[in-house]
């Protein structure tokens, strides 16, 4: 922004529905050490893997699954403490530790390389997972994303600031029960130029798997209080050994993350192109402008297969 599976024992994976389109949303869970992992995929082919941030889920990139399976298996994860993922409730749920958990989906999933995407705190995994994993990425895509020492950024800190605080609960019932309240400003709308662009059918996927119980609430708050940029800064030599094809795509109008971290990236990751920037985009432009952020998408990994 679960409880129940048994996080120590991994289990062979469904076999691979290529035939189903992702319009369905029909839900598949794969076994790791870190927790039963829920993902949902379309298409065959070499994996494009896709990583979302905090407070949404696989759902994010429902729209480059259905644009992208006709030359990828794309594959779209819930990170620990989101969606339909379970864990147990001392798993640790840093980024850091998401980032591992993605090797061992891969794993559990037969999957040797993978065309990395991410967004928001789901980017700065995945400059983790790339940077401790180098040898597994075919490409990397980065759109809006914590990145180095912003992280948290400073625009997200009071709502760290009301987690921290106990005030979470409150927070996410209140959103649910109106959705102009996640549309507000105050709340999420500042991650869209258009908020009314969240349906509320999407606010309901987003948002309903973080108060099935208390535990899931309660997993969602470690997830956000444990952002510290020791993380990413940590991972910083490692990007700048890492020399797959990347693409930054970066949104000019993010409150969060302002397009100097495109360039940051650019200059850091020596495999990377010159940042394309989306005019007046906000966070969640692969929902907003998703036809353009596929092309773009799309033209990067044909280019580099």
């Amino acid at each position: 922004m679960g409880t129940e599976a048994n996080a120590s024992s991994p289990q062979t994976p469904a076999p691979c529905p290529a035939a189903i389109p992702v319009s369905q949303n029909i839900p598949l869970t794969v076994g790791t050490p870190s927790g039963r992992i829920a993902y949902v995929e379309a298409g065959s082919g070499p994996v494009t893997l896709f990583v979302h941030g905090v407070l949404v889920n696989k759902h994010l990139w429902r729209h480059q699954l259905n644009a992208l399976s006709d030359i990828r298996r794309c594959i779209a994860v819930d990170l620990l403490a989101h969606g339909d993922t379970e864990i147990t409730p001392e798993q640790d749920v840093s980024v850091t530790t998401n980032a591992d958990m993605l090797a061992e989906v891969l794993d559990a999933l037969r999957v040797d390389q993978v065309d990395l995407v991410g967004n928001d705190s789901g980017g700065g995994i995945c400059q983790i997972f790339a940077a401790r994993h180098p040898d597994r990425i075919r490409t990397l895509t980065l759109t809006n994303c914590d990145a180095h020492d912003n992280w948290p950024p400073e625009a997200f800190k009071p709502f760290v600031d009301m987690v921290n605080a106990g005030g979470l609960p409150n927070t996410l019932n209140a959103m649910l029960a109106d959705k102009a309240v996640f549309r507000s400003p105050e709340a999420l709308g500042g991650c869209y130029e258009n908020p009314e662009t969240a349906t509320d059918g999407d606010i309901d996927t987003y948002l309903q798997p973080f108060v099935r119980n208390d535990q899931r609430t309660r997993d969602l708050q470690r997830f956000v209080a444990a952002f510290d940029n020791k993380h990413t800064r940590a991972i910083e030599s490692g990007l700048r050994q890492l020399r797959q094809p990347t693409l930054i795509v970066w949104g000019t109008g993010d409150i969060y993350f302002p397009v100097k971290w495109a360039h940051w990236l650019a200059d850091t990751i020596p495999g990377a192109k010159a940042p394309v920037e989306l005019e007046g985009a906000r966070l969640f432009f692969v929902e907003e402008r998703s036809q353009a952020f596929s092309q773009l998408l799309r033209d990067h990994l044909l280019t580099a297969s």
